[in-house]
Order: structure tokens, then sequence, then C-alpha cells
């Protein structure tokens, strides 16, 4: 990493813009019920090794977890995610991002609020490969 660039190496935030930490903020104040649902079962002692932070700024993104030890990002995405359009916007993401070294996975809110455990089993698996 060089000191000329802030958006690689080893930063928590890849060089994110204080408007993005005050965005972040809002959307930590009024999260969706799947991500809340998400950020409970993500308390518990079950992933208490990763220490996940919700709505974290990471360059001019905001991840809804991400777990700087394990360099991992979930998202939990709403039904705009299903637009094509934001389907394009989200690959770009997911491109820059996992440039940083970071894995993302993905789940729709519909599967947390309907099949907890499921996504549970899935994160547990992503974080112990």
């Amino acid at each position: 990493m060089t000191k000329d660039n802030p958006y690689h190496g080893n930063s928590m935030w890849k060089g994110a813009p204080s408007e993005i930490f005050r965005r972040a903020e809002k959307l930590r104040n009024n999260p969706t019920k799947a991500e809340q649902k998400l950020w409970e079962e993500l308390q518990l002692n079950r992933f208490k090794k990763c220490h996940f932070r919700r709505q974290h700024p990471i360059s001019y993104f905001i991840a809804d977890f991400y777990s700087h030890k394990m360099k991992l990002i979930i998202e939990v995405d709403g039904e705009y995610h299903q637009s094509e359009d934001q389907q394009r916007k989200d690959e770009i993401r997911t491109d820059l991002i996992k440039f940083q070294g970071i894995e993302i996975i993905r789940f729709t809110n519909q599967e947390v609020m309907e099949d907890i455990e499921t996504v549970l089993k899935a994160i547990n698996e992503k974080i112990n490969f």
C-alpha cells in the first residue's frame, strides 16, 4: 500500500469520504426488518470471532454487514436489486470490492425473513471454508 492511494491496503474504510459515513449512520438508525433480523443473529456468539459491523463504509459504498477480520461483506438485498439496472450496478460494485480482496455474500430480504437458518448456515460455511 502506498500513502498516495487510500483505496487499497488494510484500511477498514478504503478511503471512504465523510458523506458516506453520514449516510451509513442514517442507514444504521433505520434498518430494514431483514437487516435487523440478521443483525440480531450476527450479534449472538455464533459469529463472535468475526465481529461484524453494520452499515460499514468501504470506499464509496456502504456494506450492510462487514467483518474486517474475515474480509467478508454480507448484503441483504431488497426488491429493487432485482431490476436490470440495479443488477448491473451491483456487479460493478462487487467487482470493485472484490478488487480490494473482500468477498461478498448476498441474500434477499425474503431469504432472511423466511429461512434465517439457511442464511446462517451459508454464512457459517463461508467463514469456516
